[in-house]
């Protein structure tokens, strides 16, 4: 999940600074609090902001944050002087001239008026009043295409919009419902309320001219890392939090969830550091010494894989449970709530569950459990994994196996170094396959350090790995094929492969250990560990193990 994606196409022209062809024009609004405005020190600050920094620090790119007036942002855009918008609302007109990227926020629109003002239920109701809009705002478009038959009086802020209205000129201000009420706390307004939202909800987020696919798909990418590791979340609460008001905890549930999931990944990262610090110890080594002790060390590292990982397990186990067991009850709550929540929108109408409309959460909060629930359960079948991966004992070789959960366990356990490796993965399980004699744990072993090994031998994202399962035409042996198109083996090097300390990676802290120990582990089994390769061709590895002679139970 955390895995950065590598490669990137380099941002076009358009949009970047005149001193710097690699960075990135990221233009905004100069007084749109809290979403975007210029600070006290003269500096870009707000909600838009500090996420368009973390996307640049999680993508790598750079960028330079450009506020100004909105409706001259909005040109500079069209003009290719800035290459994006970190906010702008969308609208199916608005999409005929621009690409959005996923909302990063969901923005109301109300109708402001001095205390005392009728409220507003529609728009049709403006007609033959003054009403003020930010100019080439998202209210400017909506009223000049509906046509309400509104004076509309364009300003170049909100602010502009709000201290207008509140000096007594004009009948009401458009204006979008969180920078509306966080500048009247700002600027002390306090003769001006909200008296009705219009319009629905919009969603709002980063926005380029059509043609900048490649510059969006950036953004859009680093806003889905954000998202998916709790980032996104945060800034938000730090700038909205003090101005929504408090719900049922959903936000609270979804953090547990990604505590958890960031607590395993720190596990497993902290795991791979601990690997890479051994094995650039034993490297300063000399070669005597490795030959004499890599035996004894790979046995204290799984030794104390299996410690550790089983302490973690216990940890991790433990919030999962207690989460799973709170998701059941939250379902019965939504059960036992939801005629009551039903009877009260039939006799009264749409209103708000969780700051969202009824009729949107009644279908989302059922899908909300459903992707938490999915979430837990795969926090425990990986942690599952890994303690089964890691441990100790005596191994037997008498366990009836499927080589499908074999291969199916080896991926989820390698899936952050198969992600990092390529964009193109592909697996094929044929169904079905008969069942083979030996050790689950042993044969999990062997398929992962054939995938690890094919992850290290490509040079870049672009080439594959594919992965297939298989049955012989005789059907007396069961055969894994792992493909890469990697820089492939020189064929004097083929020979050794199975060669205990044989390695083409010893600068990079290879050990050498890894195919040495698969070789004598497939032979346990009864089976062949076959390589075909051409150099800068790529390589092949051909698994291939008896069937259980057995009908019964092994």
């Amino acid at each position: 999940m955390l895995v950065l994606m590598s490669g990137f196409v380099s941002a076009a022209p358009r949009g970047q600074a005149t001193d710097h062809s690699n960075v990135i024009v990221v233009a905004g609004d100069h007084n749109y609090p809290p979403y975007e405005f210029i600070n006290e020190d003269g500096e870009p600050d707000g909600y838009n902001t500090e996420l368009t920094r973390a996307i640049a620090q999680v993508m790598g790119i750079k960028v330079e944050i450009r506020l100004g007036s909105w409706s001259e942002m909005r040109d500079a855009l069209e003009a290719g002087e800035v290459g994006v918008l970190q906010g702008m609302s969308y609208s199916a007109e608005r999409a005929e001239h621009y690409l959005f990227s996923p909302p990063h926020a969901l923005i109301h629109q109300s109708i402001f008026a001095r205390k005392g003002a009728e409220e507003i239920d529609d728009l049709s109701e403006l007609r033959g009043k003054e009403v003020i809009v930010q100019n080439e705002g998202i209210m400017h478009d909506l009223l000049l295409r509906s046509n309400v038959g509104a004076t509309l009086i364009t300003v170049d802020t909100h602010a502009d919009a709000l201290r207008l209205l509140a000096s007594g000129k004009h009948d009401y201000a458009l204006v979008a419902n969180l920078p509306g009420l966080y500048l009247g706390r700002e600027l002390s307004l306090l003769n001006l309320v909200p008296i009705g939202k219009p319009y629905a909800t919009q969603r709002y987020g980063y926005a380029v001219v059509k043609g900048d696919e490649e510059l969006l798909a950036q953004f859009s990418e680093g806003l889905a890392i954000l998202k998916n590791t709790g980032r996104q979340q945060a800034i938000y609460d730090k700038w909205f939090g003090p101005l929504e008001n408090s719900g049922f905890p959903w936000k609270e549930v979804g953090k547990v969830a990604a505590v958890l999931s960031a607590l395993l990944t720190l596990v497993l990262g902290a795991i791979m550091v601990w690997n890479r610090m051994l094995t650039r110890e034993v490297g300063r080594r000399t070669e005597e010494l490795q030959l004499q002790q890599q035996k004894l060390i790979q046995a204290d590292k799984m030794t104390s894989l299996g410690i550790l990982v089983s302490g973690v397990a216990h940890e991790i186990n433990n919030p999962c449970s207690l989460l799973m067991m709170n998701l059941s009850v939250l379902r019965g709550l939504l059960q036992d709530s939801e005629e009551v929540y039903e009877t009260y929108y039939r006799e009264h109408g749409e209103f708000e569950l969780g700051r969202l409309p009824y009729s949107r959460m009644k279908e989302e909060i059922p899908r909300m459990l459903e992707d938490m629930d999915d979430g837990a359960q795969r926090i425990r079948r990986i942690v599952d994994d890994l303690r089964d991966f890691a441990r100790q004992g005596v191994v037997e070789l008498n366990e009836r196996v499927d080589l499908n959960e074999v291969l199916a366990t080896a991926i989820r356990l390698t899936d952050s170094s198969l992600r990092e490796a390529t964009d193109r993965f592909k697996v094929d399980y044929q169904q079905p396959m008969p069942p083979v004699k030996g050790s689950l744990q042993k044969l999990e072993q062997v398929v992962i350090n054939l995938l690890i090994n094919a992850c290290q031998a490509l040079p870049d994202r672009e080439r594959g790995i594919s992965v297939e399962t298989r049955v012989d035409p005789q059907g007396k042996r069961v055969q894994l094929v792992v493909e890469d198109q990697g820089c492939g083996i020189e064929r004097e090097n083929l020979a050794q492969l199975s060669d205990p300390f044989f390695t083409t990676k010893r600068e990079l802290g290879g050990m050498g250990l890894g195919l040495a120990v698969s070789y004598g582990i497939v032979r346990e089994h009864g089976g062949t560990l076959e390589y075909e390769s051409e150099p800068g061709q790529g390589t092949r590895a051909i698994l291939s193990i008896p069937v259980c002679s057995d009908t019964g139970q092994a």
